[in-house]
């Protein structure tokens, strides 16, 4: 056993069985089951979402709950807004962070949109700066994606399909294995097939461009962000009202923009 590697097939990444701390690793994995679809969870749902015992899923409740990072009415469980510790310290000592948000911050007096740099989370994508352009009419832009940290699904938005299409073909035919295709508006991509088409065209322009796929209304532009050593580590992208911008104007004004920001944050990264 001393020997036994424990492989993590969120991101292939081993670690020895002696360096593993199961009970950390259960711990941050009760946490990570509150979410926007669930705040509030009560001992029964948290066990069947961990896979521990209802007793060892009270005791680490309990524990969570008296080092603040939950609160509870006895019966159900919710975050606190301590574990926003965690991504404030994140915000403010990652690197590509602290260099993108001017860049977005500029793109968006420029142009009046708004613009975000996002990494991918498993099935996820998340917004490590973002920058808002002032709404000048009543156009609502996805109200409730405007904040850091939001997460979103990858394979219905610009920035997930363009970071879904830069994996090998073994991790991405893993990764559509593990996660559904789930319809959310009538434009949704689901057909598995269609999909990985649309990923090599993707890969073939170096852009993407996404519709209504994941809420009715906006229109995402997007394109790779890579670092010195050509990995792409994160992407870059626009979002605007469907009904103000199409499509077409998108790729002729914007993404020129966009790759120049790309361009220059890849000198630096």
């Amino acid at each position: 056993m001393r020997n036994k590697l424990i492989c993590n097939e969120n991101n292939n990444e081993t670690i020895q069985y002696d360096d593993y701390i199961a009970g950390l690793a259960k711990g941050l994995k009760l946490l990570e089951c509150f979410g926007v679809e669930r705040q509030k969870l009560n001992v029964t749902q948290i066990a069947e979402r961990t896979g521990l015992s209802r007793s060892a899923a009270r005791r680490y409740l309990r524990t969570l709950k008296f080092l603040g990072y939950l609160e509870t009415d006895e019966h159900f469980y919710w975050l606190t807004y301590k574990v926003l510790r965690f991504s404030s310290a994140y915000l403010s000592s990652a690197y590509l962070p602290k260099v993108a948000q001017p860049m977005l911050n500029l793109l968006s007096m420029k142009t009046a949109l708004s613009f975000s740099v996002t990494v991918l989370d498993e099935h996820e994508v998340v917004p490590v700066a973002k920058s808002v352009a002032p709404q000048h009419d009543n156009t609502k832009i996805s109200p409730l994606g405007t904040h850091l940290g939001n997460r979103l699904p990858a394979y219905a938005t610009s920035t997930g399909k363009i970071l879904l299409s830069r994996l090998p073909a073994d991790l991405l035919e893993q990764w559509l294995n593990r996660y559904p295709l789930k319809r959310l508006t009538p434009y949704t991509i689901t057909e598995r097939d269609t999909f990985l088409n649309v990923l090599d065209e993707i890969n073939r322009h170096d852009y993407c461009i996404s519709t209504e796929e994941h809420e009715l209304g906006v229109t995402a532009l997007a394109v790779p962000i890579l670092n010195r050593t050509g990995d792409t580590v994160a992407a870059l992208n626009c979002i605007a009202p469907s009904n103000r911008i199409q499509s077409q104007q998108l790729i002729q004004q914007i993404l020129p923009l966009l790759k120049q920001t790309a361009h220059e944050l890849r000198t630096i990264l």
